[in-house]
């Protein structure tokens, strides 16, 4: 397997997206891509959790109503692995803004406020590293090969 076909991303959906039972339609999209899903978790994460994924926008105005929004209820945290895997997400995802996402995204699609945009999607390649990491021990990765692999890239 090629490595550029290996780059991880960090997909978080959000309590919105949890509560609007809209977490098998987010899957099913990254599935259908042909991405590989290495690593999935439901659960409520900590406020101190919380801050530490979100340390870039601690001096932000909405930092603190973030985490607190975050803080709600449960996420489905995951990681998805495939060719330019960081850049494609934040596509699929859509803009941060839903009224500038384009149909046939996931924001484009089921969001309408910056507030409740169901998903979080890592930025750069370094950055899901560093939020792979936060989130999930290297034990919890996942690392089978896909019986689609083929049908998906080119040898």
């Amino acid at each position: 397997m090629a490595a550029a076909n290996k780059e991880r991303t960090f997909i978080a959906i959000k309590p919105d997206g949890v509560q609007r039972g809209l977490v098998g339609e987010i899957i099913k999209r990254f599935e259908q891509k042909g991405f590989k899903l290495v690593a999935m978790k439901f659960m409520q994460a900590s406020k101190d959790h919380l801050k530490q994924h979100y340390i870039d926008l601690k001096d932000r105005p909405f930092y603190s109503g973030l985490v607190d929004y975050m803080n709600s209820g449960p996420v489905v945290a995951m990681v998805w692995e495939g060719l330019n895997a960081v850049k494609t997400g934040r596509v699929m995802l859509g803009e941060t803004n839903p009224a500038d996402s384009k149909p046939g995204t996931i924001r484009g699609d089921f969001c309408i406020q910056v507030g409740r945009n169901i998903c979080h999607g890592s930025d750069s390649v370094e950055s899901a590293k560093k939020e792979i990491a936060l989130w999930f021990k290297d034990e919890e990765l996942v690392d089978v090969k896909n019986c689609a692999y083929e049908w998906v890239y080119e040898n």
